[in-house]
């Protein structure tokens, strides 16, 4: 029997309105997705776009109506499935990471184990999570450390005319091991200028620091020696890695960019190749698209209503339950 797909955009507040160099919002738009087999068992996925890569809400309950009838016969027919759905829609990936995720959640719970062990992955080995300081003013970004006072590690997000007072507001609230993501908005001059000072900061390393096409900059950036440079939007897939070989010390993988789960799996193992650093980050999500990934997003969420993986002392907890492990939070009723 054919796999029922469904599909609901859920809005969701954030407890501070997130904003990085490229502006930002008080509220997110993501896409709640289904797969129903014959049995009545649900694959759950989510779609978590970014106009950043041309996606909304919108675009996305489009592509899964124009990938709705290229669904698998066998949901266990996943790597077929995720290529098939590349060559139809091969710019849209929060929409095929929708689809991947649920499919991975429909065999994990067809066959009663989580999807982690399906993988053969050691949940107490999940990475430690560091949580995200948005743009914002010198008060408010002070009562965001305060509130992430849980998290071992911060990530601030740079890239406009005052980061140094940035960087000296958060340093002031706290001591904990520091990372900072430009997202492209600065450019060779200001990142260059910039480096000494991270390094004053204590920074870990740079994410991003120029637009995702300079390759030749962000090599120049790397070549100072001062601080590891982490790429984020240069890289979409793994075939993206070979020729960031020697110009990055890392990437950030996200499920809504590279569009799938095996998509991402195939990252990881290139970038280690290569021996660059892994992150896996996420946008604005809730706990399905976060525990797709087992990533930080959902701590910025006010309305999250999923239960899916939680963070203990910074430390990602996977959930035990079968396929992804997530479900409805009670009194979470209807759609945003």
């Amino acid at each position: 029997m054919a796999l029922k797909l469904a599909a609901d955009v859920l809005t969701l507040k954030t407890k501070h309105p997130f904003v990085i160099a490229r502006g930002g919002d008080d509220d997110t738009r993501v896409v709640w997705v289904r797969l129903t087999d014959g049995d009545g068992i649900e694959g759950w996925g989510e779609a978590d776009p970014s106009r950043y890569y041309g996606e909304t809400a919108d675009t996305v309950l489009a592509m899964l109506q124009r990938l709705e009838s290229h669904l698998p016969a066998d949901p266990f027919d996943l790597d077929a499935a995720e290529a098939t759905f590349a060559r139809v829609v091969p710019k849209n990936g929060a929409a095929r990471a929708a689809l991947s995720a649920a499919l991975h959640d429909l065999v994990g719970k067809q066959l009663g184990q989580p999807v982690w062990r399906l993988w053969g992955l050691d949940p107490a080995r999940a990475p430690r999570s560091s949580f995200t300081i948005g743009l914002d003013t010198p008060e408010k970004m002070r009562q965001k450390v305060l509130e992430a006072s849980s998290y071992p590690i911060l990530k601030i997000k740079l890239g406009t005319d005052r980061d140094e007072a940035i960087l000296r507001t958060v340093r002031d609230a706290t001591d904990k091991p520091l990372r900072v993501d430009a997202n492209a908005g600065w450019t060779r001059e200001r990142a260059l200028q910039m480096l000494p000072v991270l390094k004053e900061y204590d920074v870990e390393f740079v994410e991003q620091p120029l637009p995702p096409d300079d390759l030749e900059g962000i090599a120049a950036v790397r070549r100072r020696g001062i601080l590891p440079v982490v790429v984020d939007e240069s890289c979409i897939v793994a075939a993206d890695i070979p020729r960031l070989s020697g110009i990055v010390d890392g990437i950030n993988i996200k499920l809504a960019k590279c569009g799938s789960l095996r998509e991402a799996l195939r990252m990881i193992a290139t970038a280690r190749a290569h021996g660059m650093l892994v992150m896996v980050g996420c946008m604005i999500e809730t706990s399905l698209g976060i525990t797709a990934a087992a990533l930080d997003g959902a701590a910025l969420t006010a309305n999250d209503p999923f239960v899916g993986a939680t963070i203990d002392g910074g430390q990602i907890c996977l959930p035990t339950g079968p396929g992804l492990g997530v479900r409805r939070r009670s009194g979470h009723a209807g759609n945003g």
